[in-house]
Formats: structure tokens, sequence, C-alpha cells
């Protein structure tokens, strides 16, 4: 049951706790009907206008806790689902005089409207929705700032114009446009984006005979408390029924190292390349840019990097990366007909947590004696890290080629360094691309925001040793996989 001060965050996690639990215990076909009554038990509504509209939005939460879409229940084939029953509609006009409105004589406002939606009413300038067509001239023109601009807040946080309304003003998403990035999740005041799940497949997994191993993303550090180690994770996950975790910063240790042979080869040929890692990135240009396609680095993500890892000592292994990237979760469902290319499925942090507290884990403080990955693998994470990381990985390989590197924090830079890169006008040699700003600690399926991690982050990575990226590889006993993308 729900408190009246809960939030949205408190809303999704009690969805993915109980149908974790349920899932756990192999009675989620019947759970499945009860939950809703559970959260919402009623009579009176909390937090929409009646508890059959609260438990509607309960109902189409579980189904995207189970990988289906709310209204077909048909699998999931983009990750961002719209929750019907949750969007509001946002009933506001675009365009609205405030009362700053001087009425001035010049009348810039009406004049630069193609299609006459400004008149002037006693008081102040009133603009017609109905003739409006959100152009944002009127917005521009105003000396006075006098015109507000209200774009809805899924709209206006997607970088890519993927987000439409319908008829009735609800929410769409186009498919063809849409890059995952999750941008559209965080910013919807109303819950009425979400993220599908494929907890339950991996609760299944758990419950089976398989070798399941767990690989966490750098950004991991400092996620769970200061005092949560990567030995803490490690030892929480073994409880919940994984063989063994790994580092994803010793997959990035490998993509770094592999990278700078790439750029180097590439920088020769006189070419520019971006960087591969973050898949919401690569979606941006494959979708947006494809004549850059080429441009992409060849080399696999971290992600899969590990995985391959993992799968040359066991080749039979089922691999759960977990981390705070919605966009790694379609990821992973590329390229799955070739066995072994990457992770078998995602979680985000805050499904890894529903799952522990569903099985009662606690995760304990505890030393770190186990690293992985050096500290340029386990600052991926950060903006700007990849490329420190590769820089580090050419002085460590004995290149004397000089980069120049742009590291774009954000899908706003990164689109514009694209555009640059388009039009032939880039002085740099090579992208960094990070559609999250500040980087993968700032992803949609973080368990809380950056600012309240930062200090923890930064206590974990100063206990990391200062092994080189060379170093950190060499540990593995030179297991042989493939570093770079199948055709």
């Amino acid at each position: 049951m729900l408190h009246e001060n809960a939030t949205l965050v408190d809303v999704k996690h009690e969805v993915l706790l109980k149908v974790a639990k349920a899932a756990f215990d192999g009675e989620l076909d019947q759970a499945e009907l009860r939950i809703p009554y559970e959260i919402i038990p009623g009579p009176n509504p909390t937090f929409r206008c009646c508890v059959y509209k609260e438990r509607e939005v309960i109902r189409e939460r579980i189904s995207l806790a189970k990988n289906r879409e709310p209204l077909t229940g048909a699998p999931c084939h983009n990750t961002v689902q719209i929750i019907p029953a949750a969007c509001e509609g946002c009933p506001i006009t675009r365009y609205v005089v405030t009362d700053n409105c001087q009425k001035c004589m010049v009348k810039k406002c009406q004049e630069s409207c193609n299609f006459g939606a400004i008149t002037m009413f006693r008081d102040k300038a009133h603009i017609d929705p109905q003739k409006c067509r959100e152009c944002g001239k009127c917005h521009t023109a105003c000396p006075y700032n006098a015109i507000a601009d209200l774009m809805r807040p899924c709209k206006k946080s997607c970088p890519v114009d993927a987000i439409g309304m319908d008829e009735n003003m609800h929410v769409r998403i186009d498919d063809e446009k849409c890059i995952r990035c999750g941008a559209c999740i965080k910013d919807c005041p109303f819950g009425a984006i979400s993220d599908s799940s494929r907890m339950v497949e991996v609760i299944e997994y758990l419950l089976s005979e398989q070798s399941v191993y767990a690989m966490v993303a750098p950004a991991g550090e400092g996620t769970f408390g200061e005092d949560i180690s990567m030995e803490s994770l490690r030892n929480g996950l073994k409880e919940i029924g994984f063989k063994g975790m790994f580092e994803v910063a010793l997959g990035a240790d490998y993509v770094a190292h592999e990278e700078s042979l790439e750029w180097d080869e590439v920088h020769k040929e006189g070419r520019k390349m971006t960087t591969s890692c973050c898949p919401a990135f690569v979606h941006m240009i494959n979708r947006h840019f494809p004549e850059l396609k080429d441009c992409v680095s060849t080399t696999i993500s971290p992600m899969a990097a590990t995985a391959r890892m993992i799968r040359a000592m066991d080749e039979n292994a089922v691999c759960i990366f977990i981390g705070p990237c919605i966009a790694k979760k379609s990821e992973a469902g590329q390229a799955q007909h070739l066995h072994g290319e990457n992770a078998d499925l995602v979680l985000t942090f805050d499904e890894l947590r529903a799952m522990l507290q569903a099985r009662d884990i606690t995760l304990k403080p505890t030393e770190y004696k186990c690293q992985q990955g050096s500290i340029y693998g386990k600052n991926f994470a950060k903006s700007g890290g990849v490329s420190k990381a590769i820089t580090e990985a050419m002085k460590e390989n004995g290149s004397k080629e000089e980069f120049r590197i742009l590291s774009c924090n954000g899908a706003a830079e990164c689109k514009k360094a694209l555009l640059m890169l388009r039009a032939g006008k880039l002085p740099e040699d090579f992208i960094e691309g990070m559609i999250c700003t500040g980087g993968c600690v700032n992803g949609p399926g973080v368990v809380k925001p950056q600012e309240q991690t930062a200090a923890s982050r930064v206590k974990a990575l100063s206990e990391a040793d200062a092994r080189t990226i060379e170093g950190s590889m060499a540990e593995q006993n030179k297991l042989v996989f493939s570093m770079h993308k199948s055709e």
C-alpha cells in the first residue's frame, strides 16, 4: 500500500517489488490480479481522480514489468513505452501571453504571426489556440518576454523530436525516431512514459539450472550507498542466485585498448570517428545521421566485451547486464540471432533493487578486495571518461600520434557535433558521444539522482588501485574473443 506522500519513484518501485516477489515465488499469474488492489486498496483515491484509474495505471505498469505492451499484451518492441491510463494529456496551450504584456504600440508579436492568431484585447494580447501553429515567432519577437513557452515536458526533453500527440492530446512515440535514451521517462511529471522490463525473464533464469552471471556497470560505484562496494554487490548478487559477478569496467578496459588501436589506424587514413559505447548515441547516428554510420567505431561496447569475455570462460553462460541505462536494453536485443554477441538481458539498478528486496537481501558494507577494472575503465561512466581512457591506452601502446577529441556531454552537444561532422566542418578528429548529461551516472535507471551519489562514488573510486589498462587485461590469462561487431 502506498502512502499519500509517495512519489512516482515509490509507485514504480512498489510494482517492481511485488512482481519480483511473485515471480520468485512462482505465482505471478495469480498475483497479477491482486497486486493493483494491494497497492491501491481504496476506497478513496490517493493520486488521481478515482481508485479505478489508479488501479488501471498499476495494471499497465505490471504489463511493462512483464515486457508486455499495456494495451495489446504483445512483447514490447521499443523499451520506451506509453502508460495510456497515466497520461493526463497535459491540456495546455503551448504559447500563452502572461501579465508581463504591456500591450505595446509596436505589436511585434502580432506582426510576427503568419496565421493571424494574435489579437489585442483591452489589457493584453491574446493568442487563439485554434489558429496558433506553435511556430514560436511571437515568443521570440516579444521585447518584454511576455509570451511563455509551455511545451509539454516529455516533448521538450526529447532530443530527436520523437514525441507527438494524438487527437486526444495523449502522447505517441515515433519508434523510427526514438533513440531509447529515456529522457522523456525522466521528465514526465505523471510517469506516463516508462521502460519495459525483462526482470521476470531474469528471475526465470535464476530459478533454472543455468549458469547466470551478473555484469555491473561502472556507474554502480557508489550507487547503493557510501559503504556498499562492488564486493558488496557481488555478495548480494550471489545470494539472489547469480553464479558470479564481473565489473563491466574490465570490459571497458578492453574497449579502450581496442579503440585506441582503431583510432590510430583511422587517423593515419585521414578519417574521423565516433565512439560506440553509448547505445543511444549510436541510435542517434543510425536513425538521424545514417550517412555517418561508417564513422562509428567497429569496437563493441563494454557490455558486449564483458559478455564475450565471460563466455570465453563458460560458453553456456547467461550474461545479465545491470546498470542505469535504458538504451542498453535495446542494444542487448540486437544481433541475438548470432549467439554470444552481447548480453542476454539487461536490468536497471532500480529493477535490481526490487529483486534484492523481494528476497529480503540487504547489501552489507564489505571491504573492496577483488578489483577487476582499472580506474580508467571505471570512469567510462562519466562524460569525458571514455576519451581519457583511450588516451591512456594510446600512451600504454606507445602511440606518438596526437589527436583532437571532442567529448560531447548530453544529447544537444552530440547532435551539434554530428551536424558539424556531416557538414565536413568538425575540427576535431574523434567524437565521444554521451547522450545522458554527465554520462551514465545520470542515466534514467539510477536508484538516486547523481547529486545524491556523487560523494559516495568519489569515495568508492578513491579505493581503486593504480593498475594500468594493460595490467587489467593481463589478469584475464589472455582469453581469446572478438572485440569487433559482426557483419
